[in-house]
């Protein structure tokens, strides 16, 4: 089996919905998902470096883990599953400059203005790689239309309804087995 690179969104971790639906579906040992720093630059050198010694097959993104997996399948040409990804986090991220709790164990960081820079250098073009895109119309954090529009040369798949987190990604494995797969 391939290994699966999850990485979470912005305020979050390695360990949630998302990547124990991963594991239970592809196998724990086939999933690495770390706990990503706050800082943007930080956690890219750490997924470099992760990425050179483990050699992930695919990449599995949501939200700002998806704008980070964007710049690293293009610098990699590593096949991307993107899930209600950001594609300008240094505007929809404006907001949250400040002190921030994480969501999974409530510690608190605080997101730098200077953060919001970092994030616009790691703009990229999407010209090497493969994507699959998973949206939900109801995200309330995200505008979908945005991703939809970014990534319209890839595999978009809209569901109606839902929600930023996308509960039910569950029904979306073996749709992102058969992608890995391709």
């Amino acid at each position: 089996m391939h290994k699966i690179l999850y990485l979470h969104g912005f305020a979050s971790c390695g360990e949630g919905n998302k990547s124990r639906a991963l594991a239970a579906y592809f196998g724990d040992e086939n999933l690495l998902a770390p706990d990503l720093p706050y800082v943007p630059q930080e956690a890219i050198d750490m997924l470099t470096k992760l990425i050179s010694a483990q050699k992930p097959s695919l990449l599995v993104g949501s939200s700002l883990g998806g704008y980070y997996a964007t710049y690293l399948a293009e610098k990699f040409d590593i096949p991307a599953v993107l899930i209600n990804p950001s594609c300008e986090p240094w505007k929809t991220l404006a907001a949250y400059t400040g002190w921030q709790e994480r969501f999974c164990d409530g510690e608190r960081f605080e997101f730098k203005p200077v953060y919001l820079q970092q994030l616009e250098h790691l703009s990229v073009m999407t010209e090497r790689s493969r994507y699959l895109v998973l949206l939900q119309s109801e995200d309330e954090v995200l505008d979908y239309h945005v991703a939809k529009e970014r990534y319209k040369d890839h595999r978009v798949v809209v569901e109606y309804g839902g929600n930023h987190r996308f509960e039910n990604i569950g029904e979306y494995l073996s749709m992102i087995e058969s992608f890995m797969k391709s």
